[in-house]
């Protein structure tokens, strides 16, 4: 059907900006918060990760001599590490929970993607000592610094991915803010039982996902994987010292279990609040406000991911030898 629309602006267009007054409101509050409770948080995770490193070093030493009784132990011990540490403070948590929150039609590939992830972060802090002590032979010196470097780039990464999605959203907010206006149709044709009117009506499901953008998915599996674990690390070290390397292996591996089930459970709940929050919503408001509200949540959620890149970028300390904290 061909039609003819006018145009125009209406006087009070600029009250449709609500949601990025309220969103800015917001982060004002959440950066406070934030830079007051950080290094706290920070405190308490360093003593945590004390404790369980020193109970993973004794079973690492009963492996090395009963693996047959204490092998499930540290393997369980493991994986319930990796659980209660992802739900500690981390950039991984952060950069998922965007992406589902800004991409709701993206929950199966999320979930994939936080299997991917904590499947690298293992496979990196292998191959990280296994080059470096076993096929370089460097000294471990060299593998504090490749960590740091790796961290570096990780959140790097994660600032990349905050100034894309900052881009499209506002992209889009000022493609809705110069939407023109319909307020009269007139039909030129009409379509009878017969006609072959030569274009698709509906997309398909192929077409529905290939606006998947695999640039996006790739940087958030190196963001999120690619910084190894110091904690898998020292699991690493001190298996191999002791002569358990395989043991230690297995152990990360079983570390990045319970990461990605922690990280997929909170993946599951972001959806889960944002489907209720869009059935709650109903189509209650305006169109236009639902549009530029939802291209606010996806710039608040670049937004974030730079904040937070800035954050961990500056607060990486030098690599000086020993084991940092490890935040996920």
């Amino acid at each position: 059907m061909s039609v003819i629309f006018s145009q125009r602006t209406p006087g009070r267009r600029w009250l449709s900006l609500w949601p990025l007054a309220l969103f800015l409101l917001l982060m004002l509050v959440g950066g406070l918060w934030i830079w007051q409770a950080w290094p706290q948080v920070m405190l308490k995770s360093a003593l945590w990760q004390r404790d369980v490193n020193q109970q993973l070093s004794a079973l690492l030493n009963a492996v090395a001599t009963h693996p047959e009784r204490a092998g499930g132990s540290l393997l369980l011990l493991s994986f319930m590490y990796g659980v209660l540490h992802a739900l500690g403070p981390g950039h991984g948590k952060v950069v998922i929970a965007t992406w589902l929150a800004t991409h709701p039609s993206k929950l199966k590939s999320s979930i994939v993607l936080t299997l991917a992830a904590a499947l690298l972060q293992g496979f990196v802090a292998i191959g990280l000592v296994v080059g470096v002590l076993t096929v370089l032979q460097l000294p471990a010196r060299q593998l504090h610094l490749s960590g740091f470097w790796l961290e570096k780039g990780s959140y790097a990464l994660v600032g990349g991915l905050g100034i894309l999605l900052c881009w499209r959203a506002i992209k889009r907010l000022r493609a809705l803010l110069r939407k023109p206006v319909f307020i009269a149709f007139t039909p030129r044709h009409v379509h009878h039982e017969k006609c072959g009117c030569g274009h698709q009506h509906l997309p398909t499901q192929e077409q529905l996902h290939s606006g998947d953008d695999w640039r996006a998915r790739l940087m958030i599996v190196l963001s999120m994987g690619m910084r190894p674990c110091s904690g898998a690390i020292m699991v690493l070290l001190f298996s191999k010292v002791i002569g358990v390397f395989s043991w230690g292996m297995v152990s990360v591996l079983a570390m990045a279990a319970g990461t990605s089930l922690t990280i997929t459970s909170l993946a599951l709940l972001v959806h889960t609040f944002r489907a209720l929050a869009v059935k709650l919503s109903g189509n209650k408001a305006p169109a236009l406000w639902r549009q530029v509200g939802w291209s606010t949540l996806a710039l608040a959620g670049g937004v974030i991911l730079l904040v937070a890149a800035l954050v961990m970028w500056f607060s990486v300390p030098q690599p000086v030898g020993g084991l940092r904290p490890w935040r996920g």
